[in-house]
């Protein structure tokens, strides 16, 4: 393992998106950190790519729990004392189209804790790698129901307002951090995994071509912003 190579972490990585965004970061001549809440199935997924010859490693972290964040967060420094990309990748989608008000609430909290806090406690313990080089790039996987205009349509409402709340710490984040640090979300489009289902039109490979350009993207570029298809959109 090269100390010269950058350093990439991506959470739920053992599957769908994650695992073509771990792997493609790997071909790119990362250190990728495979991130994944079942430890059985995330080594077995890094495992793969190991089998390869692709520089990748494994850790536990669930998002929804502070304290497993923070133990990722520790080893990753202990190992490596320093990391250059963040992909939140990490999701759920729990609604069945129910309307938001008559839904049980804790299909919405459920939602939240995952989508958005989880997002906001993972880049609270890993920004501080970022910081001490003054470097970093942060891609969180959010979806087209975040953008404002969705909102104006009934149904998915635990979801659309957790990509809905992404959004917003997206901008917020981008407008506090320093340095050459930058932060985005990115709708990957409708894709084929197990959340998106079997219908999906988009493959997993297709939606991390979309979205690690921005990984390595440099300091002239903008921040903040929320992308598709590798175009800034409106939101």
């Amino acid at each position: 393992m090269s100390q010269d190579k950058q350093v990439a972490l991506v959470t739920g990585g053992n599957r769908g998106i994650g695992y073509e965004l771990v792997k493609q970061l790997a071909l790119k001549g990362f250190n990728v950190i495979l991130a994944s809440r079942d430890p059985e199935m995330g080594q077995e997924a890094a495992q793969r790519l190991m089998d390869t010859n692709l520089d990748v490693s494994f850790v536990e972290m669930d998002v929804v729990n502070q304290e497993s964040i923070r133990q990722a967060a520790i080893s990753i420094n202990k190992r490596f004392g320093r990391l250059d990309v963040l992909i939140n990748n990490a999701g759920v989608y729990l609604d069945k189209n129910q309307k938001l008000l008559a839904m049980d609430p804790g299909i919405l909290e459920k939602t939240m804790a995952t989508n958005f806090f989880g997002v906001y406690n993972v880049i609270r313990s890993f920004i501080p790698l970022m910081e001490i080089q003054g470097y970093g790039r942060i891609i969180n996987i959010s979806s087209e129901y975040g953008a404002m205009s969705e909102l104006t349509y009934p149904g998915v409402g635990a979801y659309k307002l957790s990509k809905f709340a992404l959004n917003g710490l997206t901008r917020l984040v981008a407008a506090e951090v320093n340095g050459d640090i930058k932060i985005y979300a990115v709708d990957p489009g409708w894709v084929s995994s197990d959340m998106g289902g079997p219908s999906a039109p988009r493959t997993p490979k297709q939606a991390a071509d979309s979205i690690l350009w921005l990984a390595t993207i440099g300091p002239e570029g903008p921040n903040g912003g929320f992308f598709r298809d590798g175009k800034q959109i409106d939101w």
